[in-house]
C-alpha cells in the first residue's frame, strides 16, 4: 500500500521515497563477468561503475574526457580493490566515435548499462547534423547496444537508464529532433528516454531466446552534476529532497546483479520495482508508431542490421 502511494506522488521520487521502501543487500557476486557503462565518469554512471566492481565485475568505464575518465578508473581501483577496470574514449553524440567504441570493445559483454545522457538549455547540432540531445540520449544507445549484440554472452544484461520525465511525453517519430516549434530542452530529453523505454521492450521481444535480458529504469531525482548543471533552479529547489547518486544507481546495480531481475525482460523498473510505461493516455504510442522508431533511428544511425536479425546469433 506505501509503494503504490509513493509511486503515485513525486515523493516517491526523492530520498525520503527510497529511505521508505527499504532494499536488502542481495546482488548475486559478479566474479568472472564483463561490464560496459557509458556515461561513467559522475553521477549515477559513477556510481554504477564502482558498485559493479565491487561485486567482482570487470568493468569498462566509457567516457569523454581521457584525464577524468582515467583518473575515476584509478579511484574506483582504489576504493574496491579491484584492477579490472579500463577506460574507453568516446563522444556518443557523433556516430562514428561510436562505432569506433563497440569495435573496441571485445567479447564477452555481460552487462551493458546504457547512461550517458545530456540535458541542454538551446537546440545545438552535432558533427553528423543531429540535434545534441536525441543523439546522445537515444541515437548512440541504439547504435552502441545493436553493434555489441554479438558480443553479448548469455546470460547477459542490458540495462537502459531512463527517466521520470518520460511520463509526461509521447514518441514523435515525425519530429524525433525537435526542428518544429520552440525548443525545449526538457521536453528533448524526455522524448528521447521515452524512445528509450519503447527500444527496451522491442530489444527485450528481439533477444529472449538469446538469453539477454533487457530492462530500463528511472533512478527518481538523484543529486548528480547532470541535474545541478543542467536544470539549475530545479536543483536549487529541490536540493534537500534529492537522493545520492548510490541511491540512484540501486536500481541499476540491482537490475545488473540480481538473480531476481533476471526473471523477466522488458519492464520499467523504480526502486526495484516494476512500474507502468504510461500514465497518461496520450503518450501511449502505437504499434505503427513503434515500428516507424525503430525504422528511423535504423535510417539515421547507419546500421545495417533489422530487428528480426536480432533474434538469432550470428
Amino acid at each position: 500500500m506505501l509503494d503504490t502511494i509513493l509511486d503515485k506522488s513525486v515523493v516517491g521520487y526523492t530520498a525520503l521515497g527510497f529511505r521508505l521502501r527499504p532494499q536488502p543487500r542481495n546482488e548475486e557476486d559478479l566474479t568472472g563477468r564483463s561490464a560496459v557503462v557509458t556515461g561513467a565518469t559522475s553521477g549515477l554512471g559513477r556510481q554504477t561503475a564502482s558498485e559493479l566492481a565491487r561485486l567482482g565485475a570487470s568493468v569498462v568505464l566509457v567516457g569523454r574526457n581521457p584525464e577524468k575518465t582515467e583518473a575515476v578508473v584509478a579511484r574506483i581501483r582504489s576504493e574496491t580493490g579491484n584492477s579490472k577496470l579500463r577506460s574507453e574514449i568516446a563522444d556518443l553524440s557523433q556516430m562514428e566515435q561510436v562505432r569506433a567504441l563497440a569495435s573496441r570493445i571485445e567479447a564477452p559483454v555481460h552487462i551493458l548499462v546504457n547512461n550517458a545522457g545530456v540535458l541542454l538549455p538551446e537546440r545545438s547540432e552535432t558533427c553528423d547534423g543531429f540535434e545534441t540531445s536525441f543523439a546522445t540520449n537515444l541515437l548512440s544507445h541504439f547504435l552502441l547496444t545493436n553493434l555489441l549484440i554479438d558480443k553479448l554472452e548469455a546470460p547477459a544484461r542490458i540495462v537502459n537508464v531512463s527517466s521520470g520525465g518520460m511520463y509526461a511525453q509521447r514518441i514523435r517519430v515525425d519530429d524525433l529532433q525537435m526542428k518544429t516549434g520552440r525548443y525545449d530542452g526538457a521536453v528533448a530529453y524526455a522524448r528521447a528516454k521515452r524512445g528509450q523505454v519503447i527500444l527496451t521492450e522491442l530489444w527485450a521481444d528481439a533477444l529472449r531466446e538469446r538469453g539477454v535480458v533487457v530492462h530500463s529504469m528511472h533512478p527518481g531525482w538523484a543529486d548528480t552534476p547532470g541535474v545541478s548543471d543542467s536544470l539549475p533552479r530545479f536543483y536549487k529547489l529541490t536540493k534537500p529532497l534529492l537522493r545520492t547518486p548510490a541511491q540512484g544507481a540501486d536500481t541499476i546495480v540491482w537490475l545488473c546483479a540480481s538473480d531476481e531481475a533476471g526473471q523477466s525482460t522488458g519492464q520499467f523498473w523504480h526502486d526495484r520495482r516494476p512500474r507502468p510505461t504510461h500514465r497518461f493516455r496520450g503518450t501511449k504510442e502505437t504499434p505503427a508508431e513503434r515500428e516507424s522508431l525503430w525504422t528511423r533511428l535504423t535510417e539515421l544511425s547507419g546500421w545495417s542490421g533489422t530487428l528480426s536479425g536480432l533474434e538469432k546469433a550470428s
